[in-house]
């Protein structure tokens, strides 16, 4: 098993003071800023773009930016957010005419590049393009709002793809996003899953006046995964 990777999700941290946010999560053991870039069209919720990217690495930030697009087409906006300054460009084959193309993209554009699964989306795509992807990413909600509950049939869907992953021999990161807390990660990870995407579970347990509450929820995180 890989080592395991936090990413907050700041769809959920406070955008008046988002570098400052992000500093913070990073600070306290996080190890990814996850991007939920939604466009009113693929998915019924509209939030940022390749604009706020570039900001946060213009504010400091060097960690991995994680830009998961829910947005359609694809195309269009893949060298956008690689210009700004994105690590990983993930989509989901629902909103590209061409896969393949998509990902193609992605890496011709200097990023690592990945396939998202809604919950009801099956992994067949992944038998086509196993050797185009870096890393696969799992919905565990719905997509268009964050603060949703965990879907447990994902658990299954995670065991699935492990074995793909595995049986394939590439090098391949596994990510969930969704309803991702303490009290569920460590079965989360035993089902396979290396990369956790974590909203309202790290933004949404800490005081606004106490940056500090981050480490607390982090440590936590790592005691449960410390335990698969």
């Amino acid at each position: 098993m890989s080592d395991f990777l936090i990413a907050p999700s700041i769809l959920s941290a406070d955008f008046a003071r988002l570098g400052e946010e992000v500093d913070n999560v990073i600070a306290s053991g996080c190890d990814v800023v996850h991007f939920d870039v939604m466009d009113n069209h693929y998915v019924p919720n509209l939030t940022i773009g390749p604009l706020v990217c570039d900001a946060l690495r213009s504010h400091g930030v060097t960690a991995p930016i994680d830009v998961h697009l829910m947005v359609k087409p694809v195309d269009r906006i893949i060298p956008d957010f690689a210009k700004a300054g994105a690590s990983f460009i993930t989509f989901h084959p629902e909103a590209s005419e061409h896969i393949d193309r998509s990902l193609s993209l992605i890496r011709e554009s200097g990023c690592k590049s990945g396939l998202v699964f809604n919950p009801a989306t099956p992994l067949d795509y992944l038998n086509y393009v196993m050797d185009k992807v870096d890393v696969v990413l799992l919905m565990s909600v719905n997509p268009g709002f964050g603060g949703q509950s965990f879907i447990p049939a994902t658990l299954d869907k995670l065991r699935q793809a492990r074995k793909m992953i595995d049986d394939s021999g590439y090098d391949i990161r596994l990510e969930v996003d969704g309803g991702v807390k303490v009290d569920n990660i460590a079965e989360i990870a035993s089902a396979g899953a290396d990369m956790f995407v974590a909203g309202s579970g790290i933004f949404g347990g800490a005081n606004d006046s106490d940056a500090n509450t981050y480490d607390t929820i982090v440590a936590q995180f790592r005691d449960e995964l410390a335990k698969v």
